[in-house]
C-alpha cells in the first residue's frame, strides 16, 4: 500500500511539474504583449511593456538562442513603430510597419553600428 501511495504521490508530481514547463515563456502578468512577430530563420521576436513603469522589454527565440533584453526605447516615424535595445556592442532594432505595410516588420541586429542581421517578419 505505501509503495502504491509513493507511486501515485511521484506521478502527480511529475503531471505538475510538466504542466509547470509546458506553460509558454511569454505567460507574463507584469506585461502586455504589445508586438509579436515571426521571422524568416526561425526568429521569433515579442516587445512586451511593462506595467506601471511602461518599461519596454525584448524577448526572442533564434536557432542562435533565447534573448531578453529590457530599457528599450520607441519612436514612430510615420511609416513605421521603431523599437530599440542595446546589449554590449549589439543594437536591436525592431520595426512595426503601419499603413500599407501593417502586419509586416523587420528585425534588425547591428554590431558597432555595423548591420550584422535584417530578417523580414510578419506580425503572429
Amino acid at each position: 500500500m505505501k509503495t502504491r501511495l509513493k507511486q501515485i504521490t511521484l506521478l502527480g508530481l511529475m503531471t505538475c511539474v510538466l504542466a509547470h514547463l509546458s506553460l509558454r515563456a511569454s505567460a507574463d502578468s507584469t506585461a502586455d504583449l504589445v508586438l509579436s512577430l515571426k521571422c524568416k530563420g526561425g526568429y521569433n521576436v515579442n516587445i512586451w511593456k511593462r506595467h506601471g513603469s511602461g518599461e519596454l522589454l525584448y524577448r526572442s527565440t533564434s536557432p542562435q538562442g533565447n534573448l531578453s533584453l529590457g530599457k528599450g526605447t520607441k519612436e514612430n516615424t510615420g511609416a513605421a513603430q521603431v523599437y530599440k535595445f542595446k546589449n554590449g556592442n549589439y543594437k536591436y532594432q525592431v520595426l512595426e510597419g503601419k499603413g500599407d505595410h501593417q502586419g509586416q516588420g523587420t528585425l534588425e541586429v547591428f554590431k558597432k553600428d555595423r548591420s550584422i542581421l535584417s530578417k523580414v517578419c510578419t506580425q503572429n
